[in-house]
């Protein structure tokens, strides 16, 4: 066997449905200094806020529904539209079914664009930036961080890592499960640009607002 060969035959192997699956080292990036859970979540909230994020905390699911029932009484959400995960499906559980919209595969984006609010689940949660890890497994779902003029990401509080290289085994493992698709998107407050005389604007190229409702 050649070496062409030989590179094409590990190509093979990498690609055969019974080679095992191997995860990428983590990354050398940041040192990890081990914060509490409480100072990961305080973290998270400074960083957050600094750009403009909203955080709010709740002992339990059960808090977390009274508080977005309130919070969309507030804003006068008409409808929200959401991911289909077992996190979007607690918090919405009892919320009214007229006003929930389920993504869906073939989702019009202008439909998407017309909802008030984007709600979506959190991978995991970076406390050094105060930044959201969505996956995504469709573009319906994706089209979800962005459309809407307010986006909602629902997480837990022991889903916080101390930063990405933290992270960075849960994602590699998500990433190398063999039926799952799409993405992660990075969320880091609302969308923002100063392109024009500097001066800065939030919601020109996505959601206007962020809420991060915190469970736990």
């Amino acid at each position: 066997m050649n070496a062409r060969d030989a590179i094409l035959q590990r190509i093979r192997d990498g690609l055969s449905a019974e080679a095992p699956v191997e995860l990428p080292p983590v990354p050398a990036v940041w040192p990890r200094t081990n914060p509490s859970p409480e100072q990961r979540v305080e973290r998270f909230r400074r960083e957050l806020e600094a750009v403009q994020g909203e955080l709010i905390r709740c002992g339990s699911m059960d808090e977390a529904r009274s508080k977005l029932a309130d919070l969309a009484q507030q804003a006068k959400w008409s409808v929200i539209g959401a991911a289909d995960r077992p996190m979007c499906r607690e918090l919405l559980a009892g919320y009214p079914s007229d006003r929930t919209s389920w993504a869906k595969q073939g989702w019009d984006p202008k439909q998407i664009a017309e909802l008030s609010v984007g709600l979506v689940a959190a991978e995991s949660l970076l406390a050094d930036t105060g930044t959201c890890l969505v996956a995504n497994d469709t573009a319906e779902e994706r089209l979800l961080c962005y459309l809407p003029a307010t986006c909602v990401v629902v997480g837990r509080a022991d889903q916080m890592a101390e930063h990405l290289p933290d992270a960075w085994e849960d994602v590699a493992r998500h990433t190398a499960e063999p039926d799952r698709r799409g993405e992660f998107v990075l969320i880091t407050g609302p969308s923002r640009t100063a392109d024009i005389e500097k001066i800065l604007i939030l919601g020109v190229h996505g959601p206007k607002r962020l809420v991060v409702v915190l469970v736990g």
